[in-house]
């Protein structure tokens, strides 16, 4: 694995999320609960570490009643030529259900085709591609 990978803490989600992104970008679902690792501070379903393996891979897990869970402003997760077109394509629709298109993927003046899309978790993801 190389580069930045994000580890997000949900608030009792983060199994659901994690299987919503293994539905859009595809890969490998790894997850372990509270119970897998003796945890005692969340229920024993929580999950404690999941991991996505993939093309787009993502660490995410259950806070517990003492952490704080994600809120994200003024970040966007870009996957900018990350992928073929229509996977990238394929990925904003799948990101959009349940989500919010803050800008469609289409053909801008600049010659490049991008857009924004804020998930169904609050994530704002920025896809696009050349061509």
């Amino acid at each position: 694995m190389t580069g930045l990978t994000p580890y997000l803490h949900f608030a009792g989600t983060a199994r659901e999320a994690l299987t919503f992104y293994r539905d859009v970008f595809g890969g490998e679902l790894l997850l372990h609960t509270f119970a897998d690792f003796g945890r005692e501070d969340g229920p024993d379903d929580a999950i404690a570490h999941g991991m996505l393996r993939g093309s787009v891979e993502l660490f995410a897990a259950d806070a517990a009643a003492d952490e704080p869970a994600v809120r994200v402003e003024g970040v966007l997760f870009s996957l900018l030529g990350t992928a073929e077109p229509p996977e990238l394509e394929r990925w904003f629709a799948g990101l959009s259900e349940g989500g919010h298109v803050i800008d469609p993927l289409a053909l801008k003046p600049w010659g490049d085709h991008d857009g924004q899309v804020r998930d169904r978790f609050g994530l704002t993801w920025l896809i696009g591609y050349t061509g």
